[in-house]
């Protein structure tokens, strides 16, 4: 692997002090809009389902309301799935994946679940374009107790108030290019860590958790998606972005002890979907389709092991 050069902000080594975060956030700027391309869309949902606002992000003289669409026939024996897009609000087909589910899919599989869709967790890193929130911290690695992201804070308060016991949890994702020019040389500099660039997979995979793989739902999910678009071969260690595959286009992390969004939900059946926009064999509306495709392969996977049809 080759290493990147050094970051423009900081020394090298050394971690970021509060005038380096204050300098790196003076750099980020609105590149696209959180109110025309998310929540204009949310205006017209399916019959039975509904928009609830469950907190407001004030960020930088603004205030960024968030949201997540359920189905109104809630139901107590039914088993509960999350959604989740834009954890990293940069991500962009996580978004749209999730926001395209409730409008083709999601009325579909109300019968036989309560469902929840929080389509940009992260508005601010959406219109930035942004891995980080304002304060140079990382929502996916912060879904813990006392979160030092309020983006991460909000939702799992919210589904903590739902008081139920999620059977699924499936959160959209991208890997790309930029994780090697920007974002993760941003973190080495403020971590005052080396940066050496990883392997970008040129496909979709999964990140499933250790103590959870939860192996058959996983490939049900990979056999769903690659109907879609291709799915990411392992490089020439068995690996993908330097952790050893499971199985074709499947990785493992400690998803809990990690901070990532699906570590928190302690769910049944969790998977982090990783799409590649970047790859030179797929269009924009391929990366959307290969997020639907992925949770409506889980789903039905699901469904069919609970015998719910």
């Amino acid at each position: 692997m080759k290493q990147s050069s050094n970051y423009p902000i900081g020394t090298p080594g050394t971690p970021w002090q509060q005038q380096h975060q204050a300098t790196w956030l003076t750099n980020q700027q609105v590149q696209r809009s959180y109110q025309t391309d998310v929540v204009a869309k949310l205006s017209a949902l399916p019959d039975n389902f509904e928009l609830i606002q469950y907190a407001t992000l004030a960020y930088q003289e603004r205030d960024y309301p968030l949201f997540v669409v359920k189905n109104r026939n809630w139901q107590a024996h039914k088993p509960t799935i999350l959604i989740t897009g834009g954890v990293h609000g940069y991500e962009t087909s996580g978004i749209l994946g999730a926001l395209s589910f409730i409008k083709t899919a999601a009325q579909r599989y109300a019968q036989y679940f309560n469902i929840v869709v929080a389509p940009c967790v992260s508005p601010w890193g959406y219109e930035t374009i942004n891995r980080w929130n304002p304060q140079a911290v990382d929502p996916n690695r912060s879904f813990i107790a006392d979160s030092p992201a309020p983006e991460a804070a909000a939702i799992m308060q919210y589904i903590a108030s739902l008081n139920v016991d999620l059977i699924s949890h499936i959160d959209l994702h991208e890997t790309t290019d930029t994780d090697n020019s920007e974002f993760r040389p941003a973190l080495a500099a403020r971590d005052g860590s080396e940066h050496v660039n990883w392997n970008i997979p040129d496909g979709f995979y999964l990140v499933g958790d250790t103590n959870n793989p939860a192996a058959d739902f996983q490939q049900a999910i990979i056999a769903a998606v690659a109907k879609v678009t291709h799915i990411a071969p392992a490089d020439h260690n068995g690996q993908l972005i330097g952790v050893d595959t499971s199985q074709i286009g499947v990785i493992n992390y400690a998803t809990a002890a990690l901070g990532l969004c699906t570590g928190f939900s302690n769910s049944r059946y969790n998977t982090t979907t990783e799409v590649y926009p970047d790859s030179p064999q797929v269009t924009e509306q391929q990366c959307i389709a290969a997020q639907v495709a992925a949770i409506t392969g889980g789903l039905n996977f699901i469904i069919e092991q609970l015998e719910l049809a």
